[in-house]
């Protein structure tokens, strides 16, 4: 049995890693939205293949059409806000289960852990598996975000792991 204190504890580290990740994505689609043209420049570069290895034979996957890459562009910060209003409204839920039986406790996981899965799928999905992977992104030296989405998605899943961790009866 865990001790309550240390079960409270384990109780705190999982609502502020997850406050942690809300407040990160909160950051993250207010600087895409304040300072629009930045990022919108990566994910221009990326979808239009233009710094990618120039002998490359797959360039017919380019897009070239800014319409698209402003849609592209306002998918991802539409994303970014719902993994940064899934993670508050999951912080906030454990919070207010932080004193609550285990059982009260672990459903109150269910927003939380779909904050982070939602964060998990931006990295794995849009930026390392269809910009990494379909447009190439690797081979550019400078609209690069494999290693930002890799440290992010590995954060990110070291959290969701922690908050799935099973909460335990205290000890009489």
């Amino acid at each position: 049995m865990i001790p309550p204190s240390t079960q409270a504890a384990a109780r705190w580290a999982k609502i502020l890693l997850l406050a942690t990740i809300a407040l990160f994505f909160t950051l993250v689609a207010s600087t895409n939205i304040t300072d629009l043209d930045t990022n919108y420049q990566f994910v221009r570069h990326v979808l239009a293949m233009d710094t990618t290895f120039p002998d490359s034979h797959t360039t017919w996957r380019a897009i070239r059409s800014p319409a698209i890459h402003l849609a592209f562009y306002i998918g991802i910060i539409l994303w970014e806000t719902l993994s940064a209003l899934l993670g508050w409204a999951g912080a906030i839920a454990l919070f207010r289960a932080r004193r609550d039986s285990p059982g009260t406790f672990a459903a109150a996981k269910r927003t939380g852990t779909l904050a982070l899965t939602s964060g998990l799928l931006l990295w794995l999905l849009a930026f390392t598996t269809i910009g990494g992977e379909w447009f190439l992104m690797w081979q550019s030296r400078d609209w690069n975000g494999q290693q930002a989405a890799f440290r992010m998605f590995t954060t990110e899943a070291l959290i969701l792991i922690l908050l799935l961790s099973p909460e335990a009866e205290p000890s009489l």
